[in-house]
């Protein structure tokens, strides 16, 4: 294979469909699809919103070693449950647990997988109402029935709780 063969980007979806059936699964990975979910619109406009960041983002943890924009996949930096942290400062989130096309592109900018820096652009400039006073994190388990009976329902509790109108889901 030529080098440009070889540099070529990650074809996500064929490639977790191959991972799946090559773990044992009988059937290839399947993407959660809610078509009987109802369109909901706004209930005032997002200038007047309060809205929630949800990402698959990690707090840094340094006794899990190297976790840095150009690190390689570090699975050890995981976590296992929802968490929330506070937005009136800016957390040291990163995404070395994920699985990502590493020679095309890199965490450094943090804002590419936690916008909160744009949020708070946004605010300023009265896009939008308000930030709510808690971001939450969900981890990436590609598993739809834990998605949906213990990690939405978590989040969205952690969202009413806060007031929070409309959510940004930063994938990852």
């Amino acid at each position: 294979m030529t080098e440009d063969e070889l540099d070529q980007p990650i074809r996500y979806v064929e490639r977790s469909r191959a991972y799946y059936l090559a773990q044992g699964y009988d059937n290839p990975y399947r993407w959660a699809e809610h078509e009987s979910a109802p369109f909901t619109p706004l209930k005032k406009p997002l200038a007047e919103s309060r809205i929630g960041i949800v990402t698959t983002a990690a707090p840094y943890r340094p006794e899990f070693g190297d976790q840095g924009p150009w690190a390689a996949y570090n699975a050890e930096a995981k976590f296992r449950h929802t968490y929330m942290l506070p937005t009136d400062c800016t957390p040291d989130l990163r995404i070395s647990h994920i699985g990502y096309d590493r020679k095309h592109t890199s965490a450094e900018d943090q804002n590419s997988y936690f916008p909160l820096l744009r949020m708070r652009e946004l605010e300023a400039a009265g896009r939008i109402g308000s930030i709510a006073p808690r971001f939450y994190g969900v981890e990436t388990t590609r598993s739809q029935r834990q998605t949906i009976e213990r990690d939405a329902p978590e989040i969205a509790g952690m969202m009413r709780e806060d007031g929070v109108d409309v959510a940004v889901l930063v994938a990852t």
